[in-house]
């Protein structure tokens, strides 16, 4: 059975970083007010030239390089945005024209939960045999879509974009398996308003339930799987809030450390937030040749979910797919 692996990760960073002091007159609060409650001192901000294409190409090429390949090397892109710079078409062909790829590619839209619900449909892609090499990418400008006089959202979120090149790999791989969940019911309490084209939320309705959600989502995915918490070398989860991370890891049984956290530098980037997180972890050390990951998100839809990982574990070179087409074909 032909499984999946990540191969390698990438990220884009905007130059410009908003820290709490610049934000905080604009809002009237202090910036240790807005550090209590979100845990970030600071996020990126896009500028006038970047778009949720350019940074997620930025992104999917540092996570090519890393992986020794090229955009002709992929089978299929998969782009995770709430914010694509154009309705049609999607990100992810601008993606694949801006690589030299000829790829397939698609959008989706799970909200913030969009790279684990994009990394579940590559792990299908691959073991289906559908794909040999999938390219993942969460990119976001959030602040396109924020209102920069809103106490409650210009505090929380930031732009960026990360990718991860999925692979597949002989035997049972090291991805997956993944639970996905939506509930529908209260688009009200999270989205994009329609008149202003700004965030709207109720923030404490949503921390209550998105802790409850991750917490279940992971619990879940562990116990059908026969995994003790113990087993778990690191969470990267969301990075939404810190106060969510604390009370989810708390809540999980797990040490505060076991809960990745990078959002006090770049703030809630949706979609992006797990693929710079994964890098980061990387690239820290956070993260260790055969540690078991657990991924989780929770996303306006609602849509939530968790997954499961094996990081750095080596994987023998791809055979080719049969029926393929080559790449200049």
């Amino acid at each position: 059975m032909t499984g999946a692996r990540i191969a390698a990760v990438g990220t884009a960073l905007p130059e410009r970083v908003l820290t709490n002091a610049e934000l905080g007159p604009r809002i009237d609060r202090d910036e240790a007010w807005i550090e209590a409650r979100t845990g970030i001192r600071s996020r990126r901000i896009a500028s006038s030239t970047d778009t949720a294409a350019t940074l997620g190409a930025a992104a999917s090429e540092s996570a090519l390089t890393a992986a020794g390949l090229t955009g002709s090397d992929i089978d299929l892109i998969i782009c995770a945005t709430v914010t694509p710079h154009h309705r049609f078409p999607a990100t992810a062909c601008l993606i694949q024209h801006a690589l030299g790829s000829r790829a397939a590619a698609f959008d989706l839209n799970a909200g913030c939960s969009g790279f684990l619900y994009g990394l579940a449909q590559a792990d299908a892609s691959i073991r289906s045999g559908a794909a040999r090499r999938v390219l993942v990418v969460g990119t976001e400008i959030m602040s396109a879509i924020t209102d920069p006089l809103d106490p409650k959202t210009a505090i929380l979120f930031g732009d960026g974009a990360g990718a991860v090149v999925v692979e597949g790999s002989e035997g049972a791989g090291s991805l997956g398996p993944f639970l996905l969940f939506s509930d529908g019911s209260r688009p009200e309490l999270l989205f994009v308003d329609r008149a202003t084209s700004t965030i709207r939320m109720e923030g404490r309705e949503v921390y209550r339930t998105a802790v409850a959600s991750m917490v279940d989502s992971v619990s879940r995915v562990l116990s059908e799987t026969g995994t003790d918490a113990a087993e778990v070398g690191i969470v990267i989860a969301h990075q939404a809030n810190r106060r969510i991370l604390d009370a989810v890891a708390a809540r999980l049984g797990l040490p505060a450390e076991k809960m990745f956290s990078n959002i006090d530098r770049y703030g809630n980037t949706s979609s992006a937030s797990i693929p710079i997180a994964l890098a980061e972890a990387q690239e820290t050390g956070a993260l260790a040749d055969g540690d078991l990951v657990v991924l989780t998100a929770f996303g306006a839809g609602f849509v939530w979910g968790a997954g499961l990982l094996r990081w750095g574990v080596p994987a023998p070179p791809v055979p080719a797919m049969a029926g393929a087409r080559s790449a200049d074909a």
